[in-house]
């Protein structure tokens, strides 16, 4: 099954900068441009990272994303074939991952922002392995695998 999904940049509501972070507190960051799409993630990673349905995540340009504090804190899993997940050491709150630390874009746990982040989830990923209790109710657009950028 193909869509085609229409995903555009979206400026954060609030502000120009939008914060986030772990947990305990202990990590925090800032987001100072627009995300470039959102999603929600139902690969098995994703599910185990999270330890729910979905991992819903945003995507920014590494240029406007930075860390704040608590570098000494994340740790990242990077499975072979897949993308990083970073996480806080001390809570273990699941915050950003996709490329980071080395890629052009940062792919930010939506619930890790304070507030609105200013975009809403766009489509569903990996579907075709979606945990056998999840029903998506929505009608964003699906797709088997993962979503890439058209050409």
């Amino acid at each position: 099954m193909s869509h085609r999904v229409r995903v555009t940049a979206t400026r954060p509501r609030a502000a120009k900068r939008v914060t986030g972070g772990c947990l305990c507190g202990e990590v925090r960051f800032e987001v100072t441009g627009p995300f470039l799409r959102a999603s929600h993630c139902h690969c098995s990673r994703c599910r185990k990272h999270s330890g729910a349905a979905v991992g819903t995540q945003g995507r920014v340009l590494r240029e406007h994303f930075r860390l704040l504090s608590g570098e000494r804190l994340i740790r990242t899993y990077k499975p072979e074939g897949g993308a990083s997940k970073a996480f806080c050491s001390v809570c273990g709150s699941s915050l950003f991952g996709g490329d980071w630390p080395e890629g052009d874009e940062v792919s930010i746990r939506l619930g890790s922002i304070d507030g609105d982040p200013g975009i809403r989830p766009q489509y569903h990923t990996f579907v075709d392995s979606k945990a056998p209790w999840d029903d998506i109710t929505d009608d964003l657009p699906q797709f088997p695998g993962a979503w890439r950028k058209p050409r």
